[in-house]
């Protein structure tokens, strides 16, 4: 587009290292800063909603109507604030690099964790269950989802899923009735397999641009009258 009359001069964005993640994880981590039962209660309803993310107006109405569902006027006011600024994008990213650090199976798009080992079939949760005690646990970050249950049991299963795709159902119904069963402790953590080939622009920052001429201009030196000093002698040239 050409330049307009009143445009700007310059116009600067400040791009993240890391590429665009997920708006539903992001209302998702904002929903767990409301409440940790809500949390889970608005994944319940979203648990195969990426398949609405090729119309992106319509399935960001609907992220912000099932978000509605456990969140006030103001909430969503205040969601919808947060997702323009990206104020979340962070947090998933985090994740992203707690997953890295697994490393996850090769082509899984969601797996579990038990005591150190891994898989990305339901059908081998049992027998790695079988073995996890005599495997040291896992350490457990803060910023992680515990599912709600009213006893939590020694042994740790990890998921490592995107909130809303097929495979995150499929891996979450199996360990949600388990949990509440009390056979072990059910977390949850971000994990997304295909990348946004989008930049990841982030609000709220100030940039500064410092323009310096790097003009060399030629000058006489014979005709620039200027003062020279000397100890005891001061005199013009």
């Amino acid at each position: 587009r050409r330049p307009q009359a009143g445009d700007p001069a310059v116009t600067a964005r400040l791009a993240a290292k890391w590429p665009a993640t997920p708006l539903l994880l992001e209302a998702s981590e904002f929903i767990a800063e409301e409440s940790n039962e809500k949390f889970w209660q608005f994944l319940d309803t979203v648990k195969e909603l990426t398949i609405y993310q090729k119309e992106e107006h319509s399935y960001y109405d609907l992220l912000l109507k099932k978000a509605g569902q456990f969140l006030s006027n103001l909430q969503i006011n205040l969601l919808k604030f947060s997702l323009s600024l990206r104020a979340f994008s962070p947090t998933i990213q985090m994740f992203r690099q707690i997953a890295a650090l697994e490393p996850p199976p090769k082509g899984c798009n969601a797996f579990v964790v038990i005591h150190g080992k891994s898989t990305c079939k339901t059908n081998e949760i049992k027998k790695l269950l079988m073995t996890a005690p005599s495997r040291p646990k896992p350490y457990l970050f803060k910023g992680d989802h515990k599912f709600p249950v009213l006893k939590e049991p020694a042994v740790v299963v990890i998921l490592y899923a995107e909130v809303g795709t097929k495979d995150f159902a499929t891996f979450h119904n199996v360990l949600s009735e388990k949990a509440q069963k009390g056979e072990f402790v059910y977390i949850l953590r971000h994990f997304v397999k295909k990348r946004s080939t989008e930049k990841m622009y982030l609000s709220g920052y100030g940039v500064e641009l410092a323009i310096k001429s790097t003009e060399y201009k030629a000058m006489d030196e014979y005709q620039v009258e200027g003062t020279f000093f000397f100890p005891g002698i001061t005199g013009k040239y």
